[in-house]
């Protein structure tokens, strides 16, 4: 492992670890990894795998100045921890379906005891120098679990998914014991400033809180934090150089080739029920359906990757796409034209962003996603004489960074099959117009801009106003 004296490393902890090997390009596992080789660091983390104990054995490994440690999960504690809580209680709950909750008392037991585990280990792992970086909502009580055991580390943490108003996570069974361990932080990153507000009124006004100066918030047990809006993005330059490479691969020509000329639109969603898909094929079938000029002259492509299979929503959802998306193409395919091509795989990067390039509509609908790097990803990937037209949900984060986009409610059938007709409609001019506002602020806040703007604000002594940190960031 690393030299224990070592001074001031970062280290990050996060549910999944992503090994040198197995990192993928432009994504948060490359930005997190372009920050431990600068600062010298630990990753440390679930390694992915089953054993008879949590936490029996650390499994260590060392790759150039970052060295990575991950422990196994029980059978019994995955599903309680990862299975039952985390993604049966806090994803739909932070995703705004509270009617999808499946909450039992032992599933919350396993998510803490889970991250006592963690804290346990990290305690054995960790310097007093060390500057700590949690990751997501598997993880909200682990910084105080750490501070019960004498860790006066700086610790921030990030959240991945949206915040939902005070009104709803209240609905949360016992909310105060889970949430209030988020003032255990010295910084709480959130990716929208409608996030920070949801965060900021939890604690103002569910968990006694009071507001200091310097932006900084005063828990009911006195300790001090603070909170602020760190938009999440994408490496836009690589991106858009892997884009214009894309000619280059074989299978891009291919589905250039196989759409004879037709426009092609184009979605690429983790198969849930967070993203849309049933109320973007409804959409798609609404504009075959009243715009009949366009039949045989635009192919809709989806990109559908399946997730969490075990899950009885999921494989719902899987059974209503399939249904929906042969029922389009029974209804309007010809024999030379297929309008929906649905497919349940994923892609390299590589491919994906070829993809993008390739298409005159991004159409990324989620109901909530807390930012969806997806539509940045079309924005990059775009060529910048002849760019496609981005369509995007009003609850995406990056609708709030993106607003020359089309942006719609993905729930309006209407609206959004208005948008795809505007798009496949609209002129080159003013494609390019909106393509380069939203290149403009993707130049700006890439990934490396985000990790260097949260770390900087985490490692801060003086006080940092969060709001400043959201209006340079925004």
């Amino acid at each position: 492992m690393a030299n224990r004296n070592a001074k001031g490393r970062l280290v990050v902890v996060s549910n999944r670890v992503a090994l040198p090997r197995q990192t993928a390009t432009g994504g948060l596992a490359s930005a997190l990894q372009a920050a431990l080789h600068e600062l010298g660091g630990l990753w440390f983390g679930w390694s992915g795998k089953l054993a008879a104990e949590t936490g029996a054995e650390v499994h260590r490994l060392h790759d150039a100045k970052v060295d990575y440690a991950t422990i196994d999960l029980s059978r019994a504690d995955h599903d309680d921890f990862y299975t039952g809580f985390a993604n049966g209680t806090l994803w739909p709950m932070l995703h705004y379906r509270p009617d999808l909750v499946d909450y039992q008392r032992s599933h919350l037991e396993g998510y803490l005891r889970v991250n006592e585990i963690f804290a346990q280990h990290l305690c054995q792992l960790i310097t007093p120098e060390d500057v700590l970086w949690v990751h997501d909502y598997h993880l909200i009580p682990l910084a105080a679990m750490l501070r019960q055991r004498g860790v006066r580390n700086r610790i921030g943490f990030f959240l991945h998914t949206p915040l939902p108003a005070a009104g709803l996570l209240i609905a949360l069974p016992n909310h105060r014991e889970l949430l209030e361990t988020l003032a255990s932080y010295d910084l709480i990153g959130v990716h929208t400033t409608r996030d920070l507000r949801a965060l900021e009124d939890y604690f103002l006004h569910e968990a006694g809180a009071s507001m200091r100066l310097g932006g900084r918030m005063r828990s009911a047990g006195g300790r001090v934090f603070r909170a602020a809006a760190f938009p999440i993005s994408i490496d836009t330059a690589g991106i858009a150089r892997t884009a214009s490479d894309a000619g280059a691969h074989k299978e891009i020509n291919q589905l250039r080739t196989s759409l004879d000329g037709r426009a092609l639109i184009i979605g690429v969603d983790r198969l849930d029920y967070s993203k849309g898909l049933p109320q973007r094929f409804e959409a798609f079938a609404r504009l075959l359906e009243r715009a009949p000029e366009l039949h045989r002259q635009v192919t809709f492509m989806q990109i559908a990757p399946p997730s969490r299979g075990s899950v009885l929503e999921y494989r719902q959802i899987r059974r209503e796409l399939e249904r929906s998306a042969g029922h389009i193409n029974g209804k309007y395919a010809t024999p030379d034209w297929a309008p929906l091509r649905y497919i349940n795989k994923s892609f390299p990067h590589r491919l994906l962003a070829g993809y993008y390039r390739s298409a005159r509509v991004g159409l990324v609908t989620p109901l909530r996603d807390g930012m969806n790097l997806v539509a940045k990803e079309y924005v990059a990937s775009q060529n910048p004489d002849d760019p496609g037209v981005l369509i995007l949900s009003r609850f995406a984060g990056a609708a709030q960074e993106l607003p020359t986009a089309l942006l719609v409610n993905p729930a309006d059938t209407e609206e959004v099959a208005d948008a795809l007709q505007r798009a496949l409609n609209m002129p080159l001019p003013e494609r390019r117009d909106r393509w380069r506002a939203m290149m403009k602020v993707l130049e700006h806040n890439d990934i490396t801009f985000w990790r260097k703007a949260f770390l900087s604000a985490l490692t801060e002594k003086a006080p940092v106003a969060q709001r400043r940190v959201a209006e340079t960031l925004g």
